[in-house]
């Protein structure tokens, strides 16, 4: 007969090989889903748009965000991770991208969400070149599997200008 060793190294070498098999196929599915998100950000008002003693713009604005995420969220979704960037050009830079929000949306209960706030991080640009600048807000995600590879997407809405004076 065999060994209490023999017999114990081939349970566990099978429930790793199971396992591991298991984790191959919860991240190959999750190449089958087809997410739809949708979102809205909406600049209801420039609270302050100035240019500070070092020459910098900022601005602080208040924005309406809403967002439906759940289709991003399978059995094997851990979390996802969400900011809004305000992505715009300068003569220096083709792109230019400033996070004024972000969160981590748990659970799928969470994925549908409206948030009344001020930009969370200071939009501040490096020289005077936000006066009367055309900029994109761009949600983005990054989702957050169990077992797998991490994939990020985003939604671009586009028509948003800033003021042509400081205030």
């Amino acid at each position: 007969m065999h060994s209490f060793g023999y017999r114990a190294n081939a349970l566990l070498t099978f429930g790793i090989t199971i396992l591991a098999v298991m984790c191959a196929i919860a991240s190959v599915s999750d190449n089958f889903s087809s997410p739809s998100p949708t979102s809205q950000v909406q600049v209801l008002n420039i609270n302050w748009f100035r240019n500070k003693p070092d020459g910098d713009d900022e601005v602080s604005m208040t924005m309406n965000i809403s967002a439906d995420l759940q289709s991003l969220f399978t059995w094997n979704t851990k979390q996802v991770f969400v900011f809004l960037a305000a992505e715009y050009e300068t003569p220096q830079n083709s792109l230019n991208q400033v996070s004024l929000w972000d969160g981590i949306i748990p659970a799928k209960e969470h994925a549908k969400f409206y948030i009344h706030t001020t930009n969370k991080y200071r939009f501040v640009d490096q020289g005077s070149n936000l006066r009367g600048r055309d900029f994109n807000l761009t949600l983005h995600w990054h989702v957050m599997p169990k077992t797998g590879n991490m994939f990020a997407h985003k939604i671009v809405i586009t028509g948003f200008r800033l003021p042509q004076s400081y205030k």
